[in-house]
């Protein structure tokens, strides 16, 4: 998807209407769902919220997919690979952030998510001996920087606090996960089927995951009637799960990876001053110099792209 078509080398460098709006829907849809998040842990499992989360998503998925076309049905050995996006991209991937959000200021959640590119520099180099350059390298040290930064008073002296040690280190794997989720998504695609098929049944198989589990640890499948939270789960299934994904698959083929990568260093700014004003966040000089270390880090590894 890196490989622009020939409209787009065509395409002048400034941005459209269309570009403006797909990109506002993107940064906005993604930095209110982690504030709404926030809304679903209180008084329901986080695995039985994100099952049903992915209950609506996946059947809104696959009547799109039933609209635009696309063919549904796959061989064994296809499925297999669903199922894999299912357990990185579309329950492990989301429950461990839900886990995260029970601890941590929502605004927090989307800043150690935004440096997933910085995490996929690292993996690679494990994984498959890729030596980033030194650009990439300069990017990865300026983002693990700053959220080191945004932690410190949380994590160091006295004053240690356990639970956002934990909700840290729920927010990390969870990032790992959304990233191996997206090394298995890109080979997929590679492999000649379509986004937009494979992500429904990925959700699909996400969903029964979840509801596996849930059912193995004996949780109650009921939830919160309330508006609060049904008006939560909505806005993350309908908005964050399909409305986002869809209006950056568009930017992606409109104006390219590299440009549409920047929704990234916005939509943690647009979640942390929401998490200001509802939450209380409390600035601090170490926190302010984090978040630009990690915004830096993230337009480093884009420009090291």
């Amino acid at each position: 998807m890196s490989v622009a078509s020939p409209a787009l080398q065509n395409r002048p460098a400034g941005f459209s209407t269309m570009d403006y709006g797909l990109y506002a829907a993107t940064v906005l849809a993604w930095g209110f769902s982690w504030i709404a998040m926030k809304g679903q842990v209180a008084t329901v499992a986080p695995e039985v919220s994100v099952f049903w989360r992915f209950v609506l998503a996946a059947a809104i998925m696959l009547a799109w997919a039933k609209v635009r076309g696309h063919n549904l049905a796959f061989p064994l050995k296809d499925h297999l690979r669903f199922a894999g996006l299912g357990a990185l991209l579309f329950s492990t991937n989301f429950t461990l952030f839900y886990y995260g959000a029970a601890l941590l200021p929502s605004g927090l959640l989307a800043v150690i998510f935004s440096t997933a590119s910085i995490f996929n520099l690292f993996l690679g180099l494990v994984l498959f001996g890729q030596r980033p350059n030194l650009l990439a390298l300069a990017a990865g040290v300026l983002g693990f920087a700053g959220i080191a930064l945004m932690f410190w008073p949380k994590l160091s002296g006295t004053g240690l606090n356990s639970g956002a040690a934990f909700g840290l280190a729920m927010c990390i794997g969870g990032t790992l996960s959304f990233c191996l989720g997206n090394m298995l998504s890109a080979d997929t695609q590679r492999r000649g089927i379509g986004v937009t098929p494979a992500t429904a049944w990925g959700m699909v198989y996400g969903m029964i995951f979840l509801g596996i589990v849930s059912a193995l640890r004996g949780q109650s499948f009921s939830v919160e009637w309330s508006l609060p939270y049904f008006g939560g789960l909505i806005y993350l299934a309908v908005v964050a799960s399909v409305i986002a994904f869809a209006s950056y698959l568009t930017l992606l083929g409109r104006i390219g990876s590299a440009r549409a990568g920047y929704a990234t260093v916005l939509f943690p700014v647009v979640a942390l001053t929401l998490s200001t004003i509802f939450e209380g966040y409390q600035w601090t000089p170490l926190a302010a110099a984090g978040l630009v270390c990690v915004l830096g880090g993230n337009m480093l590894m884009l420009r090291a792209r």
